[in-house]
């Protein structure tokens, strides 16, 4: 019977010694799997932000001496074209000198979309489209709008249209820095969304010990 006994706490002994060592392990995956998520989740916030800034800067309306030149200037353009046009650039270049934090972004997306879902993707689209507007509205205003502007004859009907196009677009052109501003609102509306999807990324979980003991009535 002693013997028995014996066998039987042996065992047990080591039953114990095998569970705390795969639990230990699964503790340690857990753990490394959720720190990869957090930093993944904290880089893409980040770079989010940044993304934020560079847009801002990228539609401020306020230019530099020299800024939008870089644009090849054709061959029949005229002083006052080229002027309008060069303005319309700007956006461009611009964006050149922040493409880095862009390109960092998209990398980005494909190793959110693996951890969280393809639907994130979303967020990375919708941002895309963001920028996109901006260039759609430099080129029509470069090309269209303002080139019309005290130009080219219309009657008053067309005249509305043309100030109510021009309005539209420069909004999306340059920043109001209001908080109604048409880029703003969409890039804050990402980010609460953003926010959204990583938040259960940034709870604390529950310790095995307390899930196991944990009372249930």
């Amino acid at each position: 019977m002693l013997e028995v006994i014996t066998l039987l706490g042996k065992t047990i002994a080591v039953i114990s010694a095998c569970w705390a060592i795969v639990s230990g392990v699964g503790a340690w995956k857990r753990e490394f799997i959720g720190k990869r998520r957090i930093e993944l989740a904290e880089e893409t916030l980040a770079t989010f932000f940044e993304i934020k800034d560079a847009i801002a800067f990228i539609r401020s309306p306020f230019a530099s001496v020299g800024e939008g030149e870089s644009r090849v200037v054709g061959e029949r353009e005229k002083p006052e074209e080229t002027e309008l046009l060069n303005r319309g650039h700007i956006v461009f270049e611009r964006y050149e000198k922040k493409r880095e934090v862009f390109i960092k972004f998209e990398t980005l997306k494909y190793k959110f979309m693996a951890t969280y879902g393809e639907d994130s993707e979303a967020i990375f689209k919708d941002t895309n489209k963001a920028v996109n507007s901006i260039f759609s509205s430099a080129r029509l205003l470069a090309t269209r709008y303002w080139q019309r502007q005290g130009r080219a004859q219309m009657s008053d009907d067309e005249f509305e249209k043309h100030l109510e196009g021009m309005q539209k677009h420069e909004d999306v052109f340059w920043d109001t820095w209001e908080d109604d501003d048409v880029i703003r609102k969409q890039l804050q509306s990402i980010q609460d969304r953003l926010d959204g999807v990583v938040a259960s990324t940034f709870e604390e979980p529950m310790p095995t010990y307390k899930l196991l003991t944990k009372k249930l009535w």
